[in-house]
């Protein structure tokens, strides 16, 4: 069990929301957390990562690795024609 004070406002705009759509304010409470949480528990995996210098692959290469990019096609640069 949680308890939380909002501010007036914000209180305001869970009940409309709650009202409109059908569902309680708990549940909009609860997907936000799992949301912020879930975020936050990514960017911290991905600032260890960082700090701690792992090896980092570039999504080019990530691409490929995964079979997403087509090695053989490169872009051409502009203006330049393919023979």
């Amino acid at each position: 069990m949680l308890a939380i004070r909002l501010p007036k406002a914000l209180e305001d705009r869970l009940q409309k929301l709650a009202d409109k759509e059908n569902r309680s304010k708990s549940y909009y409470a609860r997907k936000a957390l799992e949301q912020y949480i879930q975020d936050r528990e990514d960017y911290l995996l991905a600032v260890s990562r960082f700090e701690s210098g792992s090896k980092s692959v570039s999504l080019k290469k990530l691409g490929e690795q995964l079979g997403l990019v087509n090695k053989s096609k490169r872009r051409s640069k502009k203006g330049s024609k393919k023979t």
